[in-house]
């Protein structure tokens, strides 16, 4: 059974794409490739179609990965497609369970930094006006948080399929 991810920020130009290329990243240096699949999208559609930043681009590339994709936005489709929807911060997390009013996805539905294993942030930063650090920061916070999430995902499969 495939487990499939979503990973959402606010464009789906930084963090939920550089969480996106280190899950495929961890997921191929551990052969799960037929195991776990990922995506992400953005809550809001100011770069729909935009490729992820290049600062961000540049960080990952650094630690050997790279981005690839395009942003799109989330939408209410998307609870029935995935079976972890991960969020960067706290207003991600609102605004994807506002697309949800009746509550029927809500388990699904998780803060990605709660699956970190040495890093204390509870949300992910936003690096988009700041500088180079805070996007190799961001960097290495996911690559913590998409390990502990890639083992809990293994250690706990999916019941059924959607």
């Amino acid at each position: 059974m495939t487990t499939r991810l979503l990973f959402v920020c606010l464009g789906n130009i930084c963090r939920s794409p550089s969480a996106e290329n280190i899950m495929n990243y961890l997921i191929a240096q551990r052969q799960l490739g037929e195991r776990v699949v990922c995506d992400s999208a953005g809550t809001a559609s100011y770069h729909v179609g935009s490729p992820p930043d290049r600062r961000m681009t540049q960080a990952a590339k650094a630690r050997g990965i790279d981005l690839v994709g395009r942003a799109r936005q989330f939408n209410a489709a998307d609870f029935d497609r995935f079976d972890y929807i991960l969020a960067m911060d706290r207003q991600n997390y609102r605004d994807i369970l506002a697309l949800d009013p009746a509550g029927q996805h809500r388990d699904r539905v998780r803060m990605i930094c709660d699956y970190c294993r040495t890093h204390p942030d509870r949300e992910v930063p936003d690096p988009y006006y700041g500088g180079p650090e805070g996007f190799t920061y961001v960097i290495e916070l996911l690559l913590d948080a998409c390990e502990g999430f890639l083992d809990y995902v293994l250690e706990h499969p999916v019941a059924t399929a959607r």
